[in-house]
């Protein structure tokens, strides 16, 4: 079993940024793919950004151009440097394993961390 420890979050104004961390407690990141998540209140948890176990990078399209996913295999680390943020941002962030495709249903492979809270508003 994998554990995963978010953090960076916090509150931000609009058009303000933030950089979440994600650090695994085993080297996996250069075998694995690895998703960021988000769920925001009284939502379903969806999938934001990933980065494949080569280092490929993918965003959704409510974050793309905003979001970017990094990685220090080093650090075992994974990283979400969020910019231009909006209040639709709001949320809580996550990280796992996805199994299936890059940014499809939500099925992950260990169990969730506490993830880290985002809050944007003025």
């Amino acid at each position: 079993q994998v554990h995963f420890v978010e953090s960076g979050g916090g509150l931000v104004q609009p058009g303000g940024s933030l950089r979440l961390s994600c650090v695994a407690s085993e080297g996996i990141l250069a075998y694995v793919a690895v998703n960021w998540y988000r769920q925001a209140p009284g939502k379903q948890r969806e999938a934001v950004a990933h980065i494949s176990s080569s280092g490929s990078t993918d965003h959704s399209d409510s974050v793309k151009g905003r979001f970017t996913i990094s990685r220090d295999i080093e650090k075992n680390t994974v990283y979400l440097q969020m910019n231009n943020l909006k209040p639709d941002d709001t949320a809580d962030y996550y990280c796992n394993v996805p199994l299936g495709p890059a940014l499809g249903p939500v099925v992950v492979r260990f169990d969730w961390g506490q993830g880290t809270q985002v809050t944007v508003s003025a």
